[in-house]
């Protein structure tokens, strides 16, 4: 698709209230990331585009939960997106998991310009009307010394004369969202290096990491706050109220002796999961011994 004279594709900062969040996975991203260094490593566009997958819920809230790549080539001239293509791959996905429905698209790169307006307003608005198409910047910090980050917009038309290309990018709230599992893979690929081999961490070996997780964050708010008191540093309101909020809503109804003892009954529970994992292990291995020797 060719763009017109005289396009309007602009970054706009909003002063009111913001529509709507964006949620994504880390599932998600790193299927973003993936298909970025395909394209680049295969002499493909600089820029990557692929269709985002999640679920919207009441609260006009968007959770992105995957994403598949969109065939695409672009020219000084025109932009071309193979949408065949794109309804092929999600059919495929409706079949696994038919609850998740396409809430926008995404993009590499850091910055926004006239093929970012037509291919959201052409391509990827009719896809999730009546609801507003999301479009997720991943900014992989290789073009322009740029810095790593994730954005998420939403289109809103200006002009006098209605075009697909005049339309103005609206900043909307974007976080990662991860589970306890993932937070455990995250960390095992963060810790992947050069000639290094790691092994999967057990429970115990997650609970321990997790417990010294949280004695390093509790040392660096002390740090913090110790800094703040003795005007070292000057305290900020919003990591103040975040502070207290995080301490009503974990000791209010806990005493010591209760967190003990839900500590102690937490930790005798995850000993007696292994012990029984140990168990019946064991208990395969002589029974497969035995059927050998009958």
């Amino acid at each position: 698709m060719a763009i017109g004279p005289s396009p309007s594709a602009i970054y706009l900062q909003p002063p009111g209230v913001r529509p709507l969040s964006v949620t994504i996975h880390p599932a998600a991203l790193l299927s973003i990331l993936d298909h970025y260094l395909r394209g680049t490593t295969e002499g493909g566009n600089q820029r990557v585009i692929g269709t985002l997958l999640g679920l919207r819920n009441d609260n006009n809230e968007v959770e992105v939960r995957n994403s598949f790549a969109a065939l695409h080539s672009e020219t000084e001239e025109q932009i071309v997106v193979d949408m065949d293509y794109h309804r092929s791959v999600y059919d495929l996905y409706q079949k696994v998991n038919p609850k998740e429905v396409i809430v926008g698209w995404y993009s590499t790169g850091s910055e926004l310009d006239n093929y970012s307006a037509l291919v959201h307003q052409n391509f990827f608005s009719p896809e999730t009307a009546p609801h507003p198409a999301i479009h997720v910047v991943v900014n992989t910090g290789v073009q322009k010394a740029g810095e790593l980050g994730v954005k998420a917009f939403i289109s809103a038309p200006i002009g006098v004369t209605p075009r697909a290309e005049n339309c103005a990018f609206i900043p909307i709230p974007c976080e990662l969202k991860f589970g306890d599992a993932e937070r455990s893979g995250l960390d095992l690929l963060s810790a992947v290096q050069s000639n290094q081999t790691l092994a999967a961490s057990t429970e115990l070996d997650i609970l321990e990491k997790s417990i010294k997780d949280i004695i390093a964050m509790i040392d660096r708010v002390l740090a913090y706050v110790q800094s703040v008191t003795s005007g070292e540093i000057a305290g900020d309101e919003r990591i103040g109220r975040k502070l207290l909020d995080s301490l009503g809503s974990s000791v209010e109804g806990l005493e010591r002796d209760n967190m003990e003892s839900l500590f102690t009954a937490h930790l005798q529970d995850t000993l007696m999961v292994s012990y029984l994992s140990n168990l019946v292990r064991s208990q395969a291995e002589i029974s497969s011994r035995l059927v050998l020797l009958t």
